[in-house]
């Protein structure tokens, strides 16, 4: 008898990826134009009302009206070359795996440029639509800003990488900012799946939910896919660790301390804080479990560096959101309740993005310091020998 074959889960997790990208590539494309003409075809409408009802459906779109309508144009840019990067992010990808190097090259030049142009798109949308105006409410804003920063930024590093010769680190900013990328179809699958589990709730409250761990779950994703691409056991320059247990352990303290806050301001909130904190903690917790177990597994090589420095960020996580929540709370005039759910929203993406910046900064720290010891070994002088030898 012949042993069952193991599961390729890299290869299944790529065309999982693939799959929902080139599907949801025509909805996003399609998403405004009754916007732009009422009653034009708009595949991710019927779609929605399909899997939950043309009531939730309508009730979603006739808030959007005014605010789309403000910045309509710069909107459908964005959305159309949305869809388009879902189509381009695949190519890449598979580029990249097979080793398709000049095709890899122009499609990552058509991907940066049609980001940038995308992206300012959702930017003049953002200037013209107040927080309070945005879907679900300023704490969404927040989140659709910070997303917006972290892609723009992702792949500006990315380009940098590339050209000054780090191709792993190059790596790591484009899935990064794919990623981010992958907030909008996620949060479309989440408008149709939530419903069967919180029935009653509007999108917008569906909407709410869902914030609460997509920046977690994509950062997480783009983590993964970094490690499985890469196969190395060092990194020539990179030795010891910059975390060590010392500071391992003020990081859990300090994210416990700020989590238990969090879990306490959300417990007062009745039942609609209790749906959104199980909607952050439940991620959060299975995050932390897989970061914890990979590098205890990982040995003391560069993939237990690695998995620590992105360990100890996500342990920080509700140190900032907490941070965040009071800020948003004191200067930026939100209630309380909002305030609460923009930081928690933010505060895991962006401890992603500055643990992979503290990545990039100990390969290239190790890359310098290997350069300066190799001049120096070529620089010293030979010693002539002796005249006894």
């Amino acid at each position: 008898m012949h042993r069952p074959r193991k599961v390729a889960w890299g290869r299944v997790a790529t065309i999982a990826v693939v799959a929902v990208c080139v599907g949801y590539a025509p909805i996003a494309m399609t998403e405004l134009w009754p916007y732009a003409r009422p009653g034009a075809p708009a595949f991710g409408e019927w779609v929605l009302s399909r899997a939950v009802s043309p009531h939730y459906v309508a009730d979603a779109l006739a808030t959007r009206i005014g605010p789309y309508e403000r910045s309509l144009a710069a909107m459908i840019v964005h959305s159309v070359l949305g869809g388009a990067l879902m189509l381009l992010g695949p190519v890449q990808l598979l580029s990249a795996v097979r080793r398709r190097v000049r095709l890899h090259r122009v499609v990552g030049v058509v991907f940066a440029l049609t980001v940038y142009v995308s992206m300012a798109g959702a930017g003049i949308y953002l200037v013209r639509t107040a927080p309070g105006d945005a879907f679900s409410g300023a704490a969404f804003w927040i989140v659709l800003a910070t997303i917006l920063v972290g892609t723009v930024m992702s792949v500006t590093y990315g380009i940098f990488a590339a050209v000054k010769g780090f191709p792993d680190l190059h790596q790591r900013w484009m899935l990064l900012c794919y990623g981010f990328l992958m907030t909008a179809p996620l949060l479309r699958l989440e408008w149709g799946a939530l419903p069967w589990i919180f029935p009653g709730l509007s999108m917008e409250d569906i909407n709410r939910i869902a914030i609460m761990h997509l920046g977690s779950v994509v950062a997480f994703g783009a983590l993964v896919a970094s490690r499985a691409r890469d196969k190395r056991a060092t990194v020539r320059g990179v030795t010891g660790t910059w975390v060590p247990v010392p500071v391992l352990a003020a990081v859990h303290l300090a994210g416990a301390l700020a989590l238990a806050w969090i879990v306490r301001s959300y417990l007062g909130w009745e039942a609609g804080g209790r749906r959104l904190l199980a909607a952050y903690l439940v991620p959060y917790a299975a995050t932390y479990a897989v970061m914890a177990v990979r590098a205890r597994r990982a040995g003391r090589g560069w993939a237990r560096e690695e998995w620590l420095l992105h360990l100890a960020a996500l342990c920080l996580a509700p140190v900032v959101s907490a941070g965040a929540a009071l800020f948003f709370a004191r200067y930026g005039g939100l209630d309380r309740h909002t305030a609460l759910s923009a930081g928690v929203a933010i505060g895991c993406g962006t401890l992603a993005f500055a643990a992979t910046a503290v990545v990039s900064l100990r390969v290239m720290f190790g890359r310098e310091l290997t350069r300066r010891q190799d001049t120096v070994s070529v620089r010293r002088p030979r010693r002539a020998p002796s005249p006894a030898a």
